[in-house]
């Protein structure tokens, strides 16, 4: 017998559900959506994905206003909104995932240290936000730590939503 990880079982939700899921990814650079095309059976789910490292990346491809941007700052959960509605419009995906923050070791500000990472998902046009200060552990911990976080919200909206 074999243990589901968080990401087997968010295919397997998104399957039932009929739904695709998009990512639009910064600080994680691909690697949400690479865990999930792990999973047997991700095609059935993931068409595209954006990683979207340039503020003005995020602005061409997934429609964040710039505005926004000098407003809250690109690490916020305002511009993880935009990014999470932005890839499932351009993608057409029911799901959509923005990811976008500060893994280090430099680029903290006050009030934004060094492992800040905001996070939106989109479900069906519905947005969910949130912000997360995971420390300044080292670069790939934060990224590790960031798509962990964002699976585990994934599955949490889905098993609600279903």
């Amino acid at each position: 017998m074999s243990i589901m990880n968080i990401e087997d079982r968010a295919v397997e939700l998104l399957i039932k559900a009929g739904y695709h899921i998009s990512f639009a990814e910064s600080c994680t650079a691909g690697l949400a959506a690479g865990k999930l095309v792990n999973v047997p059976d991700a095609s059935k789910v993931l068409d595209v994905s954006f990683i979207t490292y340039a503020n003005e990346a995020k602005i061409k491809y997934l429609g964040v206003e710039e505005e926004t941007i000098k407003a809250h700052g690109v690490v916020s959960e305002e511009v993880a909104r935009e990014m999470a509605l932005g890839v499932s419009c351009e993608a057409g995906a029911e799901v959509g995932v923005g990811i976008t923050g500060i893994a280090g070791p430099s680029g903290g500000v006050p009030g934004k240290p060094v492992g800040t990472v905001c996070f939106g998902i989109a479900i069906l046009g519905e947005v969910y936000t949130w912000r997360e200060e995971f420390g300044d552990l080292g670069r790939n911990v934060v990224r590790d730590a960031s798509v962990k976080f964002c699976y585990d919200r994934l599955v949490e909206l889905l098993e609600k939503k279903l």
